[in-house]
């Protein structure tokens, strides 16, 4: 019995001490890796109120970044789709604006350049996502509910495909972990072991609207494809695209079309003179914003949902080197017609 409680007594304080040792190397590694992480604070327009009472106001919001070099962050496209000021704050308190370099909202990811080098950067490692394997340990670095520099471990409970394609017909990917992730973390790094980023933190599946173990983010090889080669501008708008019913309930003269939700005012679009919506609705449980124009085409290619199609327009939208592309919209604007170009 003497020997069997020793045994007992020797396992437990093993396994305490491998507990201990994988905790203070995560330290290590957190230390090493969290100058490279940025607080991304951005503000944007919107409606607010009803009817003759509605207004536009700025409102604020927090997302999290990480240096891929002195010049530029990966963040998530959601935190700056819409954003009309993008406000970059680093832990040493340096802060720098920023503007979108480049972005995939299928991917959920997004370029950001800053106006000016960071000093003394602490540059994040893009690790390969494809060999990370369901089980293995990861970290996040983000601010939840405003609380910066805070970290969350967990696993990959699992890898996810999406049904959805980029504009360069890249097959999503994005992992599945338990590592808690709440509003804040959003566009914040999920790294490995080694301080590399295999992940950028996208969004949660919940039903209270908090964090309830199941989270995702999209995987690095994929951020990397769709930033790096697809080089697609940031339009500035937010849309919803309509299709099938929808599109016949909005009485639209093809099958489909992009309804707009909300354009920056100095972004492409929004100096093509692009319109967003005005009047807040809800179709099939999702919050909508309707009156915007509805973008029938773009460069003479029509709005479309098939992959040569997306292909056609994703080219139209590529920068070219040192300018922007020519464009030329077709929206539906009070039921007629309108082109506009630059």
């Amino acid at each position: 019995m003497k020997n069997i409680s020793f045994r007992l007594v020797c396992s437990l304080a093993l396994l305490f001490t491998f507990s201990c040792l994988n905790a203070q190397d995560l330290n290590k590694v957190y230390k090493k890796v969290v100058d490279g992480v940025a607080i991304i604070e951005v503000t944007e327009h919107e409606i607010v109120g009803k009817s003759d009472h509605k207004q536009e106001v700025s409102v604020s919001g927090l997302g999290t970044g990480f240096l891929v070099d002195e010049h530029h962050l990966m963040t998530a496209a959601h935190v700056v789709q819409t954003a009309e000021s993008i406000l970059i704050h680093f832990r040493d308190g340096e802060s720098i604006p920023a503007d979108v370099a480049a972005i995939s909202k299928t991917a959920d990811v997004a370029l950001l350049k800053l106006n000016w080098a960071k000093k003394n950067p602490t540059i994040i490692e893009l690790g390969d996502s494809d060999k990370m394997e369901v089980g293995n340990q990861v970290f996040i670095i983000g601010a939840p509910l405003g609380l910066t520099y805070s970290f969350s471990s967990g696993y990959i409970s699992g890898k996810q495909k999406s049904n959805k394609i980029s504009n360069a017909l890249v097959s999503l990917e994005f992992f599945q972990t338990d590592a808690a992730i709440n509003r804040g973390n959003s566009g914040g790094p999920m790294f490995n072991t080694k301080g590399q980023v295999v992940g950028i933190v996208s969004y949660i599946l919940s039903q209270s609207g908090g964090f309830e173990g199941i989270g995702f983010a999209a995987t690095s090889n994929i951020a990397k494809e769709v930033l790096y080669n697809e080089g697609l501008i940031w339009t500035g708008i937010d849309g919803y695209m309509l299709t099938g019913d929808m599109a016949k309930i909005f009485n639209l003269p093809q099958a489909n079309g992009m309804l707009v939700q909300k354009v920056v005012l100095l972004s492409p679009m929004g100096l093509l003179g692009v319109k967003g919506g005005t009047v807040k609705s809800v179709i099939e449980d999702e919050p909508i914003l309707l009156g915007g124009d509805i973008i029938l085409a773009i460069n003479g290619i029509k709005i479309a949902t098939d992959e040569a199609s997306i292909n056609k327009l994703a080219e139209a939208l590529k920068a070219r080197e040192g300018e922007q592309p020519k464009l030329e919209l077709t929206v539906l604007r009070a039921g007629e017609e309108v082109v506009l170009k630059n």
